[in-house]
C-alpha cells in the first residue's frame, strides 16, 4: 500500500474566476430569482410579439388589444410588465433633452460626421432576449465604422453593473473619439460617463 501514489488534490477556481470563465456577471450568480407564474409569463410573449408588430403601441393601446385576445388584465399591470422588459412606444417626444434628475445628459455628436476609420465611434444598447422561463438582458458595445462587436455581457437584471463590465472589457481592446449611447440610466449614470471621460473619450446621446 505504501507504494501506491496519491491522487493529486486539485484546489477549486474561485467563483470570481469562474464568472470570467463563464462571461457572466457575479450578480447574476447570486440573484435569487422569484417564481414567475405561467400566466404572467404568457402575457409578457404575448407582449413581445405584439410590440414587435406594432413598437408605437404604449401600455394603454398594449392593454386594449390583450383584452380583444381575451385577457382581462388591467392597464397599470400591462405598464409594470412593458417597464420590465424594457420596452416603450416609439413616437416623437417633445424636450428629450431634458436630463432625468441627478444625470448629466452629453448632446448628440453624430449628424453629419463621417465614420471613416475603425475606433472613431463606438456605440451601446440593452436588448432583452425571451427565454423558455423568463428573459435575460444583453448588452453589447459596437464598432460602428466596422460593425465589429467589441463586447457583450448578459444579465437577469437591468442594472448598471453588467453594463460597466462590458465597458470595461471593450476598453482593454481599444479606446475610441466617441462613445455614443441613447439617455438610459444606466449610460447617464455617473459610474459610466466617469469611466468614458477618465480615458478622453467624448460622450454622445441620442434620444
Amino acid at each position: 500500500m505504501s507504494g501506491l501514489k496519491k491522487s493529486p488534490v486539485f484546489s477549486p477556481i474561485p467563483i470570481y474566476k469562474q464568472c470570467e470563465l463563464a462571461v457572466l456577471n457575479r450578480s447574476t450568480l447570486y440573484y435569487k430569482p422569484t417564481s414567475v407564474s405561467p400566466y404572467t409569463l404568457s402575457l409578457m410573449k404575448l407582449i413581445d410579439e405584439q410590440y414587435t408588430k406594432t413598437p408605437f403601441y404604449g401600455s394603454p393601446r398594449m392593454t386594449i388589444w390583450l383584452k380583444k385576445q381575451g385577457y382581462n388584465v388591467n392597464h397599470k399591470r400591462v405598464e409594470r410588465l412593458m417597464r420590465i422588459m424594457g420596452i416603450y412606444a416609439l413616437y416623437p417626444k417633445r424636450d428629450l433633452s431634458i436630463p432625468d434628475k441627478g444625470h448629466m445628459i452629453y448632446p448628440y455628436l453624430l449628424k453629419g460626421l463621417s465614420i471613416d476609420h475603425p475606433n472613431h465611434v463606438w456605440a451601446t444598447d440593452i436588448t432583452f432576449i425571451r427565454m423558455r422561463k423568463g428573459f435575460i438582458y444583453l448588452t453589447a458595445i459596437m464598432d460602428w465604422f466596422s460593425r465589429y462587436v467589441i463586447s457583450w455581457k448578459i444579465s437577469i437584471t437591468i442594472d448598471t453593473r453588467f453594463c460597466l463590465d462590458a465597458l470595461s472589457s471593450a476598453l482593454q481592446i481599444g479606446i475610441p473619439d466617441i462613445f455614443n449611447s441613447d439617455q438610459g440610466s444606466q449610460f447617464t449614470s455617473i459610474e459610466f460617463t466617469s469611466r468614458l471621460l477618465d480615458n478622453n473619450i467624448r460622450i454622445s446621446m441620442d434620444g
